[in-house]
């Protein structure tokens, strides 16, 4: 019992620390940790590589994920602490509560849905979240091997040679964004869902609300992005290349999952606190 407490005070304390007294200092330090291992990684990648090429994907996709999620996380927690300091002071009417010059709390809104993706609430505190941390990396490193499986079936599907390069990439992106992204979005939000605690009633909402506007930003997004990848990166660097270009991407459907979970629990409880701002 005394353990607990002392872990959670110590978790507390760390959370409450900020580089310059706006960068979250726990985002900071494992942001820095993920990136350490993602330079070792790219370090020796061949090397790894050629001796477990799956195993090599499963972890590079995992912590990139991993940096992904940090990173939205981070975001969210600038932007939320800004507006709770901002709350517990007077605002003139018409005035917005977040400073114009503080350029690190940004307002995200979701093209397609027109939502915001860091939603003014305390169901989205601060402190860093270590589960859903670890959701996304677990996700990240179960999904590798469907993803190197995939790109193998392409590459051996629709053979790119001297004589024949660009038809045979534009066919391997037109399966990709027709049968992979949706599957992947579906499994995504599915997987994520399920994680998170929720029933079959849950996933269905998630994908009611999210599934078709996170489809239609992923045909704006990816399609370009493949064509460079099937067409210029050798086949034991597509993975990473997609993950490492997917970390914006990530973190995006981070901050979407997170904003439709805040509103889900909304919807199922109309009292739960909220912040006004004044």
């Amino acid at each position: 019992m005394s353990w607990d407490l002392t872990r959670r005070r110590w978790i507390r304390t760390i959370n409450s620390k900020y580089i310059y007294g706006r960068v979250p200092l726990l985002h900071a330090v494992i942001l820095f940790i993920e990136m350490a291992i993602i330079a070792r990684l790219t370090s020796r990648f061949n090397a790894y590589y050629d001796e477990r090429p799956i195993l090599t994907m499963m972890v590079t996709n995992a912590v990139l994920g991993g940096i992904a999620d940090t990173v939205a996380q981070s975001i969210t927690s600038i932007r939320e602490r800004a507006l709770r300091e901002r709350a517990l002071r007077k605002t003139p009417p018409g005035q917005s509560p977040i400073p114009r010059d503080d350029p690190l709390a940004v307002e995200l809104k979701d093209p397609f849905t027109d939502r915001e993706l860091i939603p003014e609430s305390k169901l989205l505190p601060p402190p860093f979240d270590f589960e859903r941390l670890t959701r996304f990396m677990a996700y990240g490193f179960c999904m590798a091997p469907v993803q190197f499986r995939w790109f193998k079936f392409l590459e051996k599907s629709f053979p790119i040679t001297k004589t024949a390069a660009a038809l045979p990439a534009m066919k391997r992106v037109v399966f990709d964004q027709l049968i992979f992204a949706p599957f992947g979005i579906a499994c995504f939000f599915t997987v994520m869902t399920v994680a998170e605690g929720g029933g079959r009633r849950a996933v269905y909402q998630k994908l009611r609300d999210m599934y078709v506007p996170t489809l239609k930003a992923n045909f704006l997004v990816w399609p370009a992005v493949q064509v460079i990848n099937f067409r210029l990166i050798p086949v034991q660097f597509q993975l990473p290349f997609v993950s490492t270009v997917g970390i914006a991407w990530t973190a995006y459907l981070s901050l979407t999952n997170a904003a439709e979970d805040v509103a889900l629990q909304s919807r199922s409880a109309p009292n739960s606190p909220r912040v006004r701002l004044a």
